[in-house]
């Protein structure tokens, strides 16, 4: 391990990772290389859940040339640190689309990162995270768009929006823009909020049990993210996957490595 390169603090991508847990698993491999020629179309299911007590780091480049389109959705619910890097180069006309969740407990830290780099003009970006946060878990969104100079007509959007289900929850939003051009359109948004107690009450006033209603109000919350899948079966498994993160986090039984589920 080349202690010299380990990410710190001061590097803004890793401000608020478990460095100690990233130092286990240092050096990480190369980031998969994503090459999607000009005027195709790809897409990719990333579910990332692996044990609650292991380390897991995925880095993907990709690079959009002319007119190609790539369509990401992510799903971060595993590990002790679970971090899902994406870094994307747009060329004219190019347009990437990312949907991502993150649903963490316990001590678990969660991140997704992402760099879109706008290098041509008339290509478009658009985001959507969402993130349900229970027991002392950190979920990070940090994402920066890059617009060149010769990037006119670039249009980019990032929509981020984080649950808590515990005081002891942290969530970090951190959209960036860095614009260089002057004709385009860029816009981000970031919230932080709790379940809606009024919607919570007139679930209950329907006779629906207290863990049931946070778990449909939960799965409304997320579900926008994962709707553009169009393979079936895909979607099937991803909101499992989702499904079975979430009843972890609503259990009132502690969670392994760290505090219990949510505030009731």
């Amino acid at each position: 391990m080349d202690v010299a390169t380990l990410p710190t603090r001061r590097d803004e991508g890793w401000r608020y990772s478990d460095l100690e847990a990233v130092a286990s698993v240092w050096p990480v491999p190369a980031p998969e290389l994503i090459d999607v020629p000009a005027g195709t179309s790809i897409s990719r299911v990333i579910l990332q859940d692996a044990a609650l007590d292991a380390v897991a780091v995925r880095d993907y480049r990709v690079v959009l040339h002319p007119g190609a389109t790539a369509t990401f959705h992510v799903l971060n619910i595993g590990g002790r640190l679970g971090r899902v890097t994406i870094d994307v180069t747009c060329h004219e006309g190019a347009h990437f689309e990312l949907g991502g969740a993150m649903l963490g407990g316990g001590d678990q830290t969660l991140e997704i990162v992402t760099t879109l780099n706008h290098i041509a003009p008339n290509a478009t970006s658009n985001q959507v995270v969402r993130a349900v946060l229970a027991g002392k878990a950190t979920g990070s969104y940090l994402g920066k768009v890059a617009v060149a100079r010769h990037a006119q007509k670039t249009d980019a959007s990032q929509s981020v929006k984080a649950m808590l289900l515990s005081r002891t929850a942290t969530a970090n939003a951190k959209p960036e823009l860095e614009i260089y051009a002057d004709d385009v359109k860029c816009a981000h948004g970031a919230t932080v909020g709790e379940l809606d107690a009024n919607a919570l009450f007139y679930l209950a006033s329907r006779g629906i049990a207290p863990a049931e209603a946070k778990a449909l109000l939960l799965r409304a919350f997320i579900a926008s993210v994962f709707e553009g899948i169009e393979d079936a079966s895909e979607r099937e498994r991803v909101e499992a996957a989702a499904q079975t993160a979430l009843e972890r986090m609503l259990s009132p039984l502690p969670l392994a490595g760290g505090a219990g589920g949510p505030v009731t």
